[in-house]
Parts: structure tokens; sequence; C-alpha cells
């Protein structure tokens, strides 16, 4: 009779909106059929009282949630929590978020170049007033929450157009600059060592001469929601063909999600790249989200099964090595012979 494969446990703790987008029963047959569960984790009772987990997804913020995961993890020293809580928080500042492009060891050549925008930080509103404290960038300049907590609140930004849209800014928060980009972000979707990039319609291009003839500032929630926003030109995304728009190149985006991964010591984030007009080769990294709609990315239940796959296959191969060493340990312990199970 053929012994029976072992099945594997993921507890998923998610807040409701990003459980219902993500947790779906095509996910959850999908991996009951390659023998994972996944098991919701309740978040009214204590954790270590829940489980035993091979692996603990989640995406939930606080003091509390995170005393809890170093408190299973001590107790369950083999678990994998996806991801580490203080690895999450620095995405949390969207200055430290872009810090770690600075930081990639990727070799650029001729051909591709890649960067941040310039972009600084504004505490107060006195120095929002004080032009001369940031002259170094030049409008338009995109405003965004100095936090990226993934609530409604993070994801309020603006496109200011020239000094007049200052005056309904809310310190912190973040000035960037804006690069014209065709109209077209990139977005590359990283899931462990799998790399997806997708275009989406963006913010149009702002031509220089128009910037003091516009209104001050243009609210959104997203960059690629603006397309659809009553404020913009129409006209230009009927001329727009975005299918007629080159995709940056694979090996190019797989260096920089690689790099990124390596640096922050994550597994499930996101990022957004433009290509700067201006040059054509160029290409920025303008915003990073960790755990972001993976739903929206094409075949994502295989995607994410394929992952939860690799993650506690080598777990349990990293289980059965370490019980084999303590075997060894224990025939050296008795009998003074190492290998002995060689």
């Amino acid at each position: 009779m053929a012994e029976e494969r072992r099945r594997f446990s993921i507890g998923y703790a998610l807040a409701p909106k990003k459980q219902q987008s993500f947790i779906r029963e095509s996910l959850i047959n999908l991996a009951r059929e390659r023998l994972i569960d996944l098991i919701k984790i309740d978040t009214d009772k204590p954790l270590i009282d829940q489980g035993p987990f091979d692996c603990i997804l989640h995406k939930l913020y606080g003091d509390d949630w995170k005393l809890q995961l170093v408190d299973y993890k001590a107790k369950n020293p083999n678990v994998v929590i996806l991801d580490a809580p203080e690895a999450i928080e620095r995405l949390h500042n969207r200055i430290s978020m872009l810090q770690v492009v600075s930081e990639l060891k990727i070799a650029q050549n001729d051909r591709e170049t890649f960067g941040i925008p310039k972009q600084i930080v504004i505490y107060d509103a006195e120095t929002l007033r004080d032009h001369r404290s940031w002259d170094g960038l030049k409008f338009p300049v995109i405003a965004k929450p100095l936090v990226a907590d993934g609530s409604a609140k993070s994801h309020k930004m603006s496109l200011v157009y020239n000094h007049g849209g200052l005056g309904n800014l809310k310190p912190p928060i973040v000035l960037q600059e804006f690069i014209n980009h065709g109209g077209v972000i990139f977005k590359v979707y990283v899931v462990g060592e799998y790399v997806k990039c997708v275009k989406r319609k963006s913010l149009p291009d702002v031509l220089e001469d128009k910037l003091e003839s516009l209104g001050g500032l243009v609210a959104f929630s997203q960059v690629s929601n603006l397309a659809n926003n009553e404020m913009t030109d129409e006209k230009y995304y009927q001329m727009m063909h975005l299918d007629d728009c080159e995709m940056p190149p694979q090996e190019f985006i797989t260096d920089i999600a690689r790099g990124l991964r390596e640096v922050m010591k994550l597994n499930l984030f996101n990022f957004d790249v433009i290509r700067d007009t201006r040059l054509g080769n160029r290409y920025l990294v303008i915003d990073i989200n960790y755990f972001p709609g993976y739903a929206k990315m094409p075949s994502y239940e295989s995607v994410m099964t394929d992952f939860f796959w690799n993650v506690v296959a080598k777990k349990e191969r990293r289980e059965v090595v370490e019980n084999e060493d303590n075997e060894d340990k224990k025939l050296v312990d008795k009998f003074g012979i190492e290998g002995v199970c060689q």
C-alpha cells in the first residue's frame, strides 16, 4: 500500500477586503490539489492557540500582531512567516521605501538604466510654504502621504501643477517630481522567484508651457486611476494605444526584482516603473507595495500555489536534514563514531 503523502497547512491572516480579493475558491481548490490547505486564522483568538501551521501568510499590522508572530515562531521554530514584519515596515514610509533602489548591486549598461525620481519629504506647513527649501524640484510634482500603510488615507495623492496647488496639501507628505512617461506605467509583480510585468494606463504627459494655465492640482487614489478621472483629456487615451507600447526588457526587470527581493528580504511585493520619455532607456521606480492585488495578475492561482509548494517543500527538506543531523549526533554521543548513518 502506497504511503499517504503528508498535507501542509498555511494559515492566512488578512484584512477582510484583502481576504475577499485574494482567497478565492479557485485558489483554495488548486492549493488543495497540491496537498496544501489554506486555513483562515481567527484574529479574535490568540495565534498561539491555533494551528499548527507550516507557514503563516499575513498582511496585518500593529504591535500586538507582531508580538503574536514572535511568540508563535519561538514555540514553533520551523514555521515560515511570510513575510517578517520588520521587513514589511520599511515599505510603510515612502522615503525609506525607495531608498532600497539605491542599495541594489546591479551593473547598469548603456542600453537600460534605472533609478528613482527626485523627491523630498515635507513635515510641516511652514516648510511647504517656503519654496526655497525645495528649489531642487520642478513642477509638476506628485504629492503623496509619507505613510504608506495600505489605508485609504495613504492612497490619497495629488498631481500638483504649480505653486497655487500647494495650499490644499496636508503634511507630512512626499513631493516627487513628475516625469513624463507616455501615459503608461509598468507594474511588476514578484512572488518569490517569479516575476511578471504588466502595463497599465497612467497619468498623461504634462506640457511645461501649460503648467500655469492648468488648475492647481488634481486629486486621485492611484496612478492608474487618473486615466478614468473626469479632469483628464479623454482624447489623449483614445490616441494612445496601450498594446503598441513596448515592454521593458524582461531580463532587466527581473534583475531589479531579484535585487529588491534580496535587499528588502521580502517574497511578496510589486513595484511600479515608468519609462522617462526624455531618454527612452531610463526607467524609474516610483512605488513599492507589500502583498499587492495579486488577483489582478494573470493566472495568479497557479503562480501562488507553485510558490506555496516551494516554501513548504523547502521547509520539509530542511526538517529532514535537521532530523538526520540529530540522529547522527545521538549515535556519535552513544558510540563515538561519526557518519554511521551515511
